[in-house]
């Protein structure tokens, strides 16, 4: 789905159930993600060896644990429902959008990070991912909180195919790349936090033309992987970034509203991004570059949640639901008793219910025109 985030200036509050002020950080982060219930069945002759994964913290899976940001989570309660409790720096309570994935296709259980320390050789043949939480389309986003930028992520995937060349050969390498799955996801925290929370962008451009720097900046991306031998790219498109629980705090004044001009941002952007995503398509061969919208099936799930066995959509799990994300969300706070009746895990990151609904539409709706 769809996640992302961003550091603001730190400041004084008052966390709830604390008798003390600490020192915060404002941190906006998006984040949505899909998950998958049982198997998908592949039409015959159909091969996918991996999924590969660039973006922001839907499909982080730990590349930003030991860069010097903010913007982590490998701590708790973060992972409290994965592998034997622990946190692995995957902003869910579980698994993300990737592993979801990747486990649907039958290819593995998880999806590592690229740059995991303890990763096996043996993982690279089905896939890695190379995102990085807090990352974005326009470049001054990764820059506002010290994370991997898609220029990084795009060096650490040519490093990634030399290497595969080294373990199964050239040939077998083209294979992988032409028949596996690519996951682009990213533009929530260009939007939530460049532009609006921070601000920096609006002092040059209007919406109109941030997204279309936003558009510029991804379909030039999504033309070097596919230089580089990919040709299954899903490109996830914008959450309606005004109904997360952190931009409601933000941008939705004191009822905690949907922020409606965030919403209106993000619809404008995802306009341009499929118009862009069908020319390339059509101008690059043997490609099947498709748009996933994520925001009117996660505006479906806010809008009538009880469809859905949700109960709370206006906040997330960890702390008061309101702000708290990344290192604000933390041991010292507390959970709620069953996350599973929540949207949202943080103020920003879906739950894993709330991915396995979404994945679940998304794999439904989509998987077979990647074919």
């Amino acid at each position: 789905m769809y996640i992302a985030y961003m550091i603001v200036s730190p400041i004084s509050m008052k966390l709830q159930n604390s008798e003390s002020s600490v020192t915060t950080f404002w941190l906006c982060l998006l984040l949505f993600g899909v998950h998958g219930g049982a198997r998908l069945t592949l039409p015959k002759n159909v091969n996918v060896p991996a999924v590969i994964a660039f973006g922001d913290s839907i499909v982080d899976q730990g590349a930003n644990n030991n860069l010097n940001t903010l913007v982590k989570s490998n701590f708790s309660p973060y992972g409290k429902d994965f592998v034997d409790g622990k946190s692995t720096g995957r902003f869910s309570n579980n698994k993300t959008p990737a592993d979801m994935i990747v486990n649907e296709l039958g290819i593995k259980e998880h999806l590592p990070a690229y740059l995991q320390p303890s990763l096996d050789e043996k993982e690279l043949p089905t896939g890695v991912s190379f995102a990085s939480g807090g990352s974005g389309y326009d470049p001054q986003t990764p820059k506002l909180v010290g994370v991997f930028s898609f220029a990084d992520q795009l060096k650490q995937f040519k490093e990634y195919i030399e290497k595969l060349k080294r373990i199964v050969g050239e040939e077998r390498t083209q294979n992988i790349l032409a028949n596996s799955m690519f996951l682009v996801v990213a533009g929530s925290d260009d939007l939530a936090n460049t532009y609006f929370t921070i601000g920096i962008r609006r002092l040059q451009y209007d919406i109109p033309s941030y997204t279309e720097l936003m558009v510029s900046s991804a379909s030039n991306f999504i033309q070097d992987i596919y230089q580089l031998g990919a040709r299954r790219i899903a490109v996830f498109g914008a959450p309606p970034i005004g109904c997360l629980p952190s931009q409601r705090t933000l941008g939705g004044g004191g009822l905690r509203v949907c922020a409606e001009e965030y919403n209106k941002a993000a619809e404008i952007y995802n306009k341009k991004l499929q118009q862009e995503l069908v020319y390339l398509t059509k101008t690059h061969a043997q490609s099947r570059i498709l748009y996933l919208d994520i925001y009117n099936p996660i505006l479906a799930i806010i809008e009538n949640p009880v469809q859905y066995g949700i109960e709370v959509v206006d906040r997330g799990c960890c702390g008061s639901g309101k702000i708290e994300v990344s290192v604000l969300c933390n041991h010292l706070l507390p959970t709620c008793s069953d996350d599973s009746k929540y949207l949202f895990w943080d103020s920003y990151h879906p739950t894993d219910k709330g991915y396995s609904i979404l994945v679940n539409q998304l794999l439904e709706k989509y998987i077979n025109d990647f074919f």
